[in-house]
């Protein structure tokens, strides 16, 4: 649900406040990096331990770390977009669903990641927002979303299928099957009704 305020946006109030918000995210994934390199790549660490109790936080932690440069390169373009397309319909419904991927994803690298493994990158989150933005619109049955989902699935839909298989030992096949999965159920659980045709009064907002 949007709030008053966000309702009362122009299209270009919204655009201009996600490309703010998903320019900022970017920003700070490649500064949280910097700040990794110099302190000798200490903070990866902090991402998820396969099923070790003591590492959960790295739940949060992850989705902001990664394991270089060519790392953070390679989710940018595509976190950027495909956030940007999907904080389009209000910042806070954005970071309801960016939360509800974070968690679910996270939770599911902790349970099935290889043994004595750390994961961390916004790839799990790049995921589920492709997830989310490929059924959503289906599932709301609006003309919009569903053209939102076949062009994300034209642009990235090769890559996504790539990256949920397990022949990269280097790459959480894990990390990014949980998160295609969250965004999926993200967009059943999180959906909009579907516009009514009116008849007979005026509209009203509750």
């Amino acid at each position: 649900m949007s709030t008053m305020a966000e309702e009362t946006w122009s299209q270009t109030d919204r655009a201009k406040a996600a490309a703010r918000l998903m320019l900022g995210w970017v920003g700070l994934l490649w500064a949280i990096e910097a700040v990794d390199l110099v302190t000798g790549h200490a903070l990866d660490a902090y991402g998820i331990p396969a099923r070790d109790p003591d590492g959960l936080s790295g739940i949060l932690f992850a989705p902001f770390l990664h394991f270089g440069f060519a790392h953070v390169a390679s989710n940018s373009v595509p976190l950027l977009v495909l956030g940007f397309v999907t904080a389009l319909s209000g910042i806070r419904r954005f970071l309801v669903v960016s939360a509800l991927i974070v968690l679910a994803d996270g939770i599911g690298v902790w349970l099935i990641a290889a043994p004595d493994t750390i994961t961390a990158g916004a790839s799990g989150l790049v995921f589920g927002l492709f997830g989310y933005l490929l059924v959503r619109g289906f599932v709301e049955r609006r003309a919009l979303g569903i053209a939102v989902a076949l062009g994300v699935a034209a642009i990235w839909g090769t890559t996504i299928v790539a990256g949920i298989l397990p022949t990269d030992t280097t790459v959480s096949w894990q990390g990014h099957l949980c998160g295609l999965a969250a965004g999926i159920a993200t967009a059943v659980y999180h959906r909009r009704p579907a516009p009514r045709a009116l008849s007979g009064g005026a509209a009203r907002r509750g």
